[in-house]
C-alpha cells in the first residue's frame, strides 16, 4: 500500500514539473501562432489556456497537450483579414459544436483507416515543420523593419545558447532525473543570460504577454443566414483539421506510452474547449504534438500535467509576465530542437529500402505535403493515395476458375475480394454463350466488400437469364442476399457454410 502511495506521489511530482516545462514552451508558440493569424498575442495565449485546461480535464488522452496551433492559424488568417476577429470567435464556437457532433456520432473511430506509412510521413513531416518554425527566431528586423538573418556575434550567441540547452537536456538525465531536463535547461540558460548580461533575443522581444483574465463575450456579429454562410466553411475546415491533428497525436502518444486513449471522448473535449474559447476571446486550438512530446518525455503522463501547464500559463499572463519575457528564445529553441530529434522517425531511412515502393512513396509524399501545406491535407492525401494503391493491387487478386461437375453443370469458383476495383475483371471471366444450361457460381473463396460487387452479381444473373439459363449462387452471405435485386431468388442457402459479415457496415466481421 505504501509503495502504491509513493508511486502516486512521484507521478504527481513528474506531472507538475512537466506541466511547468510545457507552459514555458507554450508561450512563444501561442504568441507566434496568434501573429500568423493576425490577431493579438493574448488571443493565442487565452486559447492555449482554455483549450489546454478543458482538454486536460475532459479529454480522452491523459498527458496530451492542446492549445493554439499553426495548422489552424494559417486557415484563420484569411477570415480575420476579410471579416475581422469577431467573425473568428463566432467561427471557433461553430467549429467546437461540429467537433462535439463528431464525438457524439463516434467519428473518431475513422482514425483507424490511417495506414502506417501515412503515420510515419505525418510524424516526419511534422518534425520538419517544427524545425523550420524555429528558424524564424534566427531573424532580426533591420532599420527598415525588414527581417534579416542574424550574423556575427548575435548568431554565434544564439547558436551557443541553443547548443548549451540541448546539451543540458541530453546529459542531465544521466546524472539525475529528479527534475525534467527541459525545465532545468530553460532555468539554467535563463539564469546564465541574466547573470552574465548576455545580449540575445528573449520572449519579450516577440510580444508582451501581460494581461488579465479572459472576459466572457458573445461574438459581435450579425446573427443571420449570411453570417452562417460566411463562417460555416471555415468552421468545417478548422474542425476537420483540429480533429485529424488531435487524433493522430493521440495515436502517437498511445504508442509512446503503451496505453490507449479514447478518440470519441477527445473529439467531444476538443469541441467543448473550442466552443468555450470562442466565447472568451480565444482563437481556438487542437492537440500540439511538440508540446505533447515535451510533456511525455519529461514524465508527464496524467491529467495533472495538462492542468498544471494551462494554469501556469495563466499565471504567467497575470503575475509573471515580466519574468517570462526575460527567458531567452534560444533556450526554448533548444527544447524544440530536441523535440524534433525525438519526433522524427530516423528508422524510416532504413525501412524505406525494405518496404514496398508504394508505401515508400506515400511516406515521402505525406512528409512533403505536410511541409508544403498542412498536416490535415497531408493525411487526407496520404489516405486517398493509400486507398487507391490498395484498390489497384487487390483488383488483380480476384480469380474465377471454370469447370464442369458430375451433373454436367458449369461451375465457377470465385477466389479473392469482390469490390469496385475488381468487378471489371470479374465480369470478363464468364463465358455466357458456351456455358451449360445450369451454372453454379461458388463464392466460398470470395468475399463481397461493397455494393459494386453486389451489382456485378446482379449483372451476371441478368445475362444468364436473358439466355434462359439457370443460375445458382452458392455461399453468399445473408447481407449480400438482401442487397441483390435481380438475383436474390437464385441464392442457395447453406446455413452451415454460408458466411456472415456486414457489407458497408460499421460492425467488425
Amino acid at each position: 500500500m505504501l509503495k502504491i502511495h509513493i508511486n502516486k506521489v512521484i507521478s504527481q511530482k513528474a506531472d507538475v514539473l512537466s506541466g511547468l516545462t510545457v507552459a514555458l514552451a507554450l508561450v512563444p508558440e501561442a504568441v507566434a501562432f496568434a501573429l500568423v493569424a493576425q490577431v493579438d498575442p493574448l488571443v493565442g495565449l487565452y486559447a492555449a489556456f482554455i483549450v489546454g485546461l478543458i482538454t486536460a480535464i475532459f479529454g480522452g488522452r491523459p498527458g496530451m497537450i492542446s492549445g493554439a496551433t499553426g495548422a489552424l492559424a494559417v486557415v484563420m488568417v484569411s477570415l480575420v483579414v476579410t471579416h475581422g476577429v469577431e467573425y473568428l470567435f463566432a467561427t471557433v464556437v461553430l467549429m467546437g459544436i461540429l467537433q462535439i457532433l463528431a464525438g457524439v456520432f463516434k467519428l473518431g473511430k475513422f482514425i483507424r483507416i490511417v495506414p502506417h506509412p501515412v503515420m510515419l510521413g505525418f510524424v516526419n513531416g511534422l518534425a520538419i515543420v517544427i524545425f523550420l518554425a524555429q528558424l524564424g527566431q534566427f531573424k532580426v528586423a533591420d532599420s527598415d523593419g525588414v527581417l534579416q538573418w542574424m550574423q556575427g556575434e548575435a548568431l554565434y550567441m544564439m547558436l551557443g545558447l541553443v547548443a548549451a540547452t540541448m546539451a543540458i537536456i541530453h546529459f542531465l538525465p544521466k546524472i539525475t532525473k529528479a527534475v525534467p531536463s527541459a525545465l532545468a535547461a530553460i532555468v539554467l540558460v535563463s539564469l546564465a543570460v541574466v547573470g552574465l548580461d548576455l545580449d540575445t533575443k528573449v520572449v519579450g522581444d516577440v510580444a508582451s504577454i501581460a494581461g488579465g483574465l479572459p472576459d466572457f463575450n458573445v461574438p459581435d456579429v450579425p446573427y443571420n443566414w449570411d453570417t452562417f454562410v460566411i463562417i460555416l466553411p471555415y468552421a468545417a475546415i478548422l474542425a476537420a483539421i483540429g480533429l485529424i491533428e488531435s487524433l493522430l497525436t493521440l495515436t502517437l502518444i498511445d504508442e509512446l506510452t503503451q496505453t490507449r486513449g479514447k478518440g470519441n471522448k477527445e473529439c467531444m473535449a476538443q469541441g467543448l474547449a473550442n466552443t468555450v474559447t470562442g466565447f472568451f476571446g480565444g482563437m481556438g486550438g487542437c492537440a500540439m504534438i511538440g508540446q505533447s512530446m515535451i510533456n511525455v518525455n519529461s514524465g508527464g503522463r496524467g491529467r495533472t500535467s495538462g492542468v498544471v501547464a494551462a494554469l501556469a500559463l495563466l499565471g504567467f499572463i497575470l503575475f509573471a509576465s515580466s519574468l517570462i519575457e526575460q527567458i531567452p528564445l534560444a533556450a526554448l529553441i533548444g527544447v524544440m530542437f530536441i523535440v524534433v530529434i525525438a519526433t522524427f522517425e530516423w528508422s524510416s531511412f532504413k525501412q524505406i529500402k525494405k518496404i514496398p515502393k508504394s508505401d515508400a512513396f506515400i511516406l515521402v509524399l505525406v512528409s512533403g505535403v505536410t511541409v508544403a501545406s498542412d498536416l490535415a491535407i497531408a493525411v487526407i492525401v496520404g489516405v486517398i493515395v493509400s486507398a487507391l494503391v490498395f484498390a489497384w493491387q487487390h483488383a488483380k487478386h480476384v480469380a474465377v476458375t471454370r469447370s464442369t461437375d458430375e451433373n454436367n453443370w458449369t461451375v465457377y469458383h470465385v477466389e479473392g475480394p469482390l469490390f469496385f476495383g475488381a468487378i471489371a475483371s470479374f465480369k470478363e471471366q464468364f463465358n455466357f454463350n458456351d456455358d451449360q444450361e445450369d451454372i453454379i457460381i461458388d463464392f466460398k473463396g470470395s468475399r463481397v466488400y461493397d455494393h459494386s460487387g453486389v451489382e456485378a452479381i446482379d449483372y451476371i444473373a441478368e445475362r444468364y437469364k436473358a439466355q434462359d439459363k439457370r443460375l445458382h449462387l452458392r455461399h453468399l452471405s445473408p447481407e449480400c442476399t438482401i442487397l441483390l435485386k435481380k438475383a436474390s431468388e437464385l441464392v442457395e442457402v447453406n446455413l452451415i457454410e454460408d458466411p456472415t459479415y456486414h457489407v458497408a457496415s460499421d460492425k467488425l466481421a
